[in-house]
């Protein structure tokens, strides 16, 4: 037990063994003899800069070892010591699907810390993991996957998940950062500069070493329904298309180094993303300038032109050359799938030029060679632990007293969740050495009572769990259909035991696991207390636990809205912003995006908008249980000259940590990027037309929550 406390506390510690990973040592390694034995060549010295060394690479490729590079699973090239590579892995929330690894909360909940800095952190932390796992993998003697590509076992991870949570019904939901565009590209971002340079601020140069490569999916307009992913068309205006569903691509592109760019299964206005042109070129490549790599979600091209009986797809091309033709005589460098085959006719049937691939190839290598040339793994991990984590990611919705619970309360606990040790891992994941579940966690701090009538509180462990919400999967029952949610309510049977347990006459906490937001009815909403506790990660039972005990005051902030109903959502497949999200919304809803509650007290003071568009003020805090507690100062604009725009949107935000009984000032530069005004005439976003925005200030969404600035011409405008 005390080595599973210390292991789910405390992100592993990395010892210095490897100040550089020297490519030699990994083109060379346990090859089959061929030309490279006793040979090398000018790609393998890494005292030349990665252009040099790519072109002489790709110079000695033949045609069809070019083309096999094109497909994710590269294979082995012994006669230029070139090992096997598969570019499919995953770090969503940890090193996933390959063995033991740290297993943080899921982005959604990484999202409602609404702190950037401890999410690049954590990711830092992965992608060292990540590094120390590939290296001890392919030092060994018995190595398959330097001769066979074998997926999960590479540095190339295809995270974060960037899509607007736009509907809580979709399953996916949690893989990403929220519904906001600027808390998404921030959250994103984070993650993106975490995994590739370790927290380390990114190099000026564009090819320096790289812990691992990033990949920002699923672009673009990418957001269920699960069932009908493979046919699905998203058809959306210019308006919304612009500014919901593309900034965070834009933002992230444009602020960071990231290696890869993933097009979606679905359609864009009638065309599959992995072959549309107007997506890819005119606005990725040309627009955006991104130079990196491009590559298709996992076997996405076969929904063009196969013709399936079980699975409806989009049909849009004859056949798979054809396809093949489109997207890699496109802008597509890298397909993730097993179309090498049409690939190869495609080639051969010229649909694509020599010239063309050798582009493609080019950036294959180039991502590649940077990402095995590595960079300097520190002494040690950091001190961010996944509790650390999983109690910033919690969200106090309600609180009538009850919480903190006093030292030696009894608790009776009960719900679906209570015991579980799969839910807390969401998907996408690693296996830890060991889950916290709820029921261990509060064993720790609390008595646990069998009877209700022997409790002093009711701790109820409500919500859904990873088999019924997430990608595709194949679930067909009241309430939820192939990972989507059909309603989003509390399930009935849960509404019910709630009501039984509130007969007994004691407080009631109810904790929510999920990922996504749940609409609460009378029963649920008569609960003393309300803890948004999200599919937490391996130590989410401990989290739970010193959450309940007031050990900490470190919380959370939504970010999402929860609506009172489903009732209150446009239908699942319509992606029109209208009436949708705290930015379009105009009725009420049951918690606002960004609203989440403290022990202690907060209060701001000496509100300014400076004319470098930075927003300054105090908070302070009081009335505090802890030696500090923590809050999220937001940032909200409206444009009064576009009445068609969001009513409001997050321009900036910050977590702030306070000690009691103090007072600390701060400074929040708004986020321009998402104060564009969409133009009529042009069809994209712009500078806002007008000269003097309205900011708002405060602690939520909510308009009584917020306060409005003073109203100048800003530089930035």
């Amino acid at each position: 037990m005390a080595t599973h406390a210390i292991n789910t506390h405390r992100t592993p510690r990395f010892p210095l063994r490897h100040t550089r990973v020297l490519l030699p040592f990994l083109l060379l390694l346990a090859l089959p003899a061929g030309r490279a034995e006793g040979q090398t060549f000018p790609f393998q010295d890494t005292t030349l800069g990665v252009a040099e060394r790519v072109e002489d690479l790709l110079s000695r490729l033949t045609l069809d070892e070019k083309l096999s590079m094109m497909e994710h699973r590269n294979p082995a090239i012994p006669s230029l010591g070139v090992p096997a590579y598969s570019w499919w892995n995953e770090a969503l929330h940890g090193v996933g699907r390959n063995g033991l690894a740290t297993v943080w909360p899921m982005p959604i909940a990484l999202a409602a810390t609404f702190n950037s800095g401890k999410v690049e952190e954590l990711f830092a932390n992965v992608a060292y993991e990540a590094r120390r796992k590939y290296l001890a993998a392919r030092s060994s003697d018995t190595c398959t996957a330097l001769r066979e590509p074998t997926d999960y076992t590479g540095l190339t991870f295809f995270t974060p998940n960037i899509n607007i949570f736009r509907d809580p019904r979709w399953g996916r939901g949690m893989e990403t950062y929220g519904e906001d565009p600027c808390l998404t590209a921030r959250m994103g971002l984070a993650c993106v500069q975490g995994l590739q340079f370790g927290g380390r601020p990114a190099p000026a140069y564009g090819d320096a070493p790289l812990l691992a490569a990033a990949c920002l999916k699923h672009l673009a307009v990418h957001s269920g329904p699960e069932g009908i992913r493979h046919e699905f068309d998203a058809e959306v205006s210019p308006r919304d298309l612009w500014t919901t569903y593309l900034p965070a691509f834009e933002y992230i592109v444009k602020h960071s180094d990231v290696q890869q760019v993933m097009c979606g299964y679905n359609r864009l206005n009638g065309e599959p993303c992995c072959t549309n042109n107007s997506l890819l070129n005119s606005i990725l490549r040309k627009q955006w300038h991104y130079r990196n790599l491009i590559v298709t979600d996992c076997w996405a091209l076969n929904d063009c032109w196969e013709r399936d009986t079980v699975i409806p797809r989009h049909k849009t091309h004859a056949t798979a050359a054809l396809t093949a033709a489109a997207a890699f005589g496109g802008e597509v460098d890298l397909e993730c799938g097993s179309g090498l085959d049409a690939l190869r006719t495609a080639a051969d049937s010229g649909y694509i030029s020599e010239m063309i691939i050798n582009e493609h190839v080019r950036r294959i290598l180039t991502t590649r060679l940077r990402v095995e040339q590595g960079l300097r793994l520190p002494d040690s991990g950091s001190d961010l632990s996944p509790v650390r984590m999983a109690e910033e990611s919690t969200v106090l919705l309600r609180n009538q007293g009850v919480l903190p619970l006093k030292a030696g309360a009894r608790i009776y606990l009960s719900g679906p969740n209570a015991e579980d040790t799969l839910m807390p891992l969401g998907n996408y994941n690693g296996t830890p050495q060991h889950t916290v579940s709820i029921r261990e966690g509060l064993e720790r701090y609390f008595t646990l009572v069998d009877k209700p009538c022997k409790a002093d509180v009711i701790v109820y462990a409500a919500g859904l769990n990873p088999q019924l919400e997430g990608e595709e999967l194949p679930v067909d029952m009241p309430g939820f259909y192939k990972g989507d949610r059909t309603r989003i309510e509390l399930p009935d049977n849960q509404s019910e035991e709630l009501r039984k347990l509130q007969r007994k006459h004691k407080p009631v906490v109810l904790l929510l696991c999920s990922g996504s937001a749940i609409a609460l009815d009378r029963h649920a909403l008569r609960s003393k207390a309300i803890v948004a506790c999200w599919y937490g990660g391996e130590a989410m039972g401990e989290a739970v636990a010193r959450t309940l005990a007031g050990k900490h005051d470190h919380f959370g902030r939504l970010p999402v809205t929860f609506y009172k109903s489903t009732q209150q959502l446009p239908p699942f497949e319509d992606y029109s912003m209208a009436g949708r999200t705290y930015r379009y919304m105009t009725e009420e809803p049951q918690f606002p995006f960004g609203y989440g509650l403290n022990y202690a007290t907060f209060s701001l003071g000496s509100l300014r908008l400076q004319q470098d568009g930075m927003v300054t003020g105090t908070v302070s805090c009081t009335d505090a249980v802890t030696d500090s507690a923590s809050t999220v100062v937001q940032v909200y604009f409206t444009n009064p000259d576009d009445p068609q725009g969001p009513r409001k949107t997050l321009v900036g935000f910050q977590k702030i940590t306070v000690a009691a009984g103090q007072t600390v000032r701060f400074a929040i530069p708004i986020e321009y990027a998402f104060c564009r005004q969409f133009d009529e005439a042009t069809g994209q976003s712009g500078r806002p037309h007008t000269r003097t925005p309205q900011f708002y200030v405060g602690f939520s969404s909510a308009d009584a929550d917020l306060t409005p600035l003073n109203s100048i011409p800003l530089n930035g405008f």
